[in-house]
């Protein structure tokens, strides 16, 4: 296997674990359990951005570090439309509530919302991405 064909291999990795992740989100909402819901959104997405970046020859081992190169190279360049990086964005502060605050509840209808929308965000990367085609 050469260089660019094991690139494509893990950017193929990282998108398979953004959809296995939304897979899971559903299941998660399915059983009533809405803050595991949207932990796995915000990670479907943040492996969605991770792998279009990685396709750039990007990658980065923190969270603030895939959010920024995020903003910088798909919405301050126009690619895609700012409401996504606010999604992004409001994820990232959801997953660290749902995770790491006590007490922190998310209504049905909201979690329902985010995971369509972390759908709709994934179809937005996935033509970024030329390893899955």
């Amino acid at each position: 296997m050469n260089i660019s064909e094991n690139h494509s291999q893990v950017v193929r990795y990282w998108w398979n674990k953004a959809e296995h992740s939304i897979e899971s989100a559903q299941r998660e909402l399915d059983a009533g359990e809405l803050s595991y819901a949207m932990n796995r959104i915000y990670y479907s997405v943040f492996y969605a951005v991770s792998a279009a970046l990685l396709e750039r020859g990007l990658s980065f081992k923190r969270h603030s570090g895939v959010r920024h190169t995020f903003h910088r190279e798909f919405i301050k360049s126009g690619l895609i439309e700012s409401e996504w990086a606010k999604f992004y964005d409001r994820l990232f502060e959801d997953r660290q509530e749902g995770d790491y605050m006590a007490l922190i509840t998310f209504e049905r209808e909201y979690v329902e919302k985010q995971l369509i929308k972390g759908r709709e965000f994934l179809e937005q990367i996935r033509p970024f991405i030329n390893s899955l085609k």
